[in-house]
């Protein structure tokens, strides 16, 4: 759909919507099952080098498998985002270099993921951050996204500033909402004064126009992901939706938030982008 088309940290994609990493994105016949019924882009699941049994939200085969899916999708024009996870810097380095190899056109560091946060540590400081993002960049030539935790002891702005820094294009961030929000959609108004809504939108304002964001975390419908877009993001990740209904749940969303574009007389979803606005 022309409407939902974007370009994610400069790849094009025929979707703003796309899959979760995690539900439905681990084994082959799932992930091209995902492929079939919907037109957007692959999220694989976070792998590590050898694979993992437990945490259960990790079990992979690890890298070599998701790097053969990454080149069947690859031939067929299927835009791929690989995630990484490991349980030190350099199988981080490793993961992401091998899927970039295999041509995943993103490549995804799940630094959210308390696997790696309790091994890695990777925003026990800044320069921690600085160090690894940058032996990543030097090993990749795939846009590098990165996975932040939803709770951090940083500003929004200062993990923002480093990525753009370091040439991270892209900010995977919690869509947290808050349980009472209300918004008209037509103006794109939400009451009060101007203050970050989520994640997602304190990274959408540090980013400046220079980091994408994509959010996870309650799009259950094109109503979500309408709002997600609003509040900053250029894509949403659907995980709970995918699990309830399976892989079509990607095309109805996709369809809902193209009818809500019409019918608000939007062209693209690139033009309610960080449209939020506020009464007062």
């Amino acid at each position: 759909m022309e409407r939902t088309s974007i370009r994610l940290g400069g790849v094009a994609l025929n979707s703003s919507v796309m899959n979760a990493s995690g539900p439905h994105s681990a084994e082959r016949g799932e992930i091209f099952e995902l492929t079939a019924r919907h037109n957007g882009a692959i999220v694989f699941k976070s792998c590590n080098i050898a694979g993992l049994e437990a945490p259960e939200n990790l079990k992979n085969r690890g890298v070599e498998h998701f790097a053969g899916i990454a080149r069947e999708l690859g031939a067929r024009g299927k835009p791929v985002i690989a995630s990484v996870v490991g349980a030190t810097e350099d199988e981080i380095v490793a993961v992401a270099g091998t899927l970039d190899r295999a041509g995943a056109k993103i490549v995804e560091l799940n630094l959210a993921d308390d696997y790696v946060q309790k091994s890695v540590a990777p925003f026990a400081s800044l320069d921690r951050l600085k160090a690894l993002i940058g032996r990543v960049r030097g090993a990749v030539q795939a846009a590098v996204a990165v996975k932040v935790p939803p709770r951090i002891e940083y500003e929004a702005r200062a993990i923002a500033d480093l990525f753009k820094a370091m040439g991270v294009k892209i900010a995977v961030c919690a869509n947290d909402l808050p349980k009472d929000f209300a918004i008209d959609l037509a103006s794109g108004t939400v009451k009060g004064p101007a203050r970050p809504l989520s994640q997602t939108h304190a990274f959408f304002q540090a980013g400046e126009g220079l980091l994408d964001i994509v959010a996870v975390g309650g799009v259950n419908g094109g109503r979500d992901a309408y709002i997600a877009h609003l509040t900053g993001a250029r894509a949403v990740g659907v995980g709970s939706a995918l699990i309830k209904e399976g892989a079509g749940a990607l095309g109805r969303i996709d369809r809902e938030l193209d009818e809500m574009l019409a019918a608000q007389g939007k062209g693209s979803v690139n033009e309610i982008i960080g449209a939020v606005r506020f009464s007062g």
